[in-house]
């Protein structure tokens, strides 16, 4: 039989839940900021914050309870690999409200790449800001996100930085006679 202190010190059902989903996150989760190529976008390229978490379809019960904890994303089968569920939250405002203070209190302390939270975090506070609508916060930005996951799995980014900033800065010249 448990003792009174024993039962107070017993997680509540909802936080068991929100530990274990935390755990699970760690190892199968993704917090990445994709760099996205468009024409018509102001400086040819536009910053994408999302966060994933990958299952097996015969695990889809645990991905349908992370969707039950945030309240919002979808799951969908990965491209190119249908039996691996996708389970994503791509809305920056379900990032910044539901996402980021779940990291931050039940992630983050137990982590192996709060490096990586943070800087995902700040981008996420910069694109809150609209840095990202100037070339000098975008190209911030774009070194924070490339400063993200240096040893991830032996993948690089498509493209070299410098290619990127290239792009932004071709049509960028500040106003030379601003400071007269």
């Amino acid at each position: 039989m448990l003792s009174r202190v024993n039962q107070q010190e017993r997680l509540s059902k909802n936080e068991e839940i929100k530990c274990f989903i935390a755990g699970f996150i760690e190892g199968e989760g993704s917090l990445t900021v994709s760099i996205k190529a468009h024409p018509s976008s102001r400086f040819g390229y536009y910053v994408d914050p999302e966060f994933f978490v990958y299952q097996h379809e015969s695990g889809k019960r645990l991905l349908e309870m992370i969707q039950e904890l945030f309240h919002t994303g979808r799951i969908f089968p990965k491209p190119q690999n249908e039996q691996v569920l996708v389970y994503a939250i791509t809305a920056r405002e379900s990032i910044i409200k539901k996402v980021i203070p779940y990291f931050e209190e039940y992630v983050v302390p137990y982590s192996a790449r709060t490096e990586t939270f943070y800087l995902f975090k700040e981008i996420c506070e910069l694109m809150e800001q609209g840095e990202h609508k100037n070339p000098k916060g975008l190209l911030n930005i774009i070194e924070k996100v490339y400063m993200m996951n240096p040893y991830g799995k032996g993948r690089e980014r498509a493209r070299p930085i410098e290619e990127i900033r290239e792009r932004i800065l071709r049509d960028y010249m500040p106003n030379i006679g601003e400071n007269r």
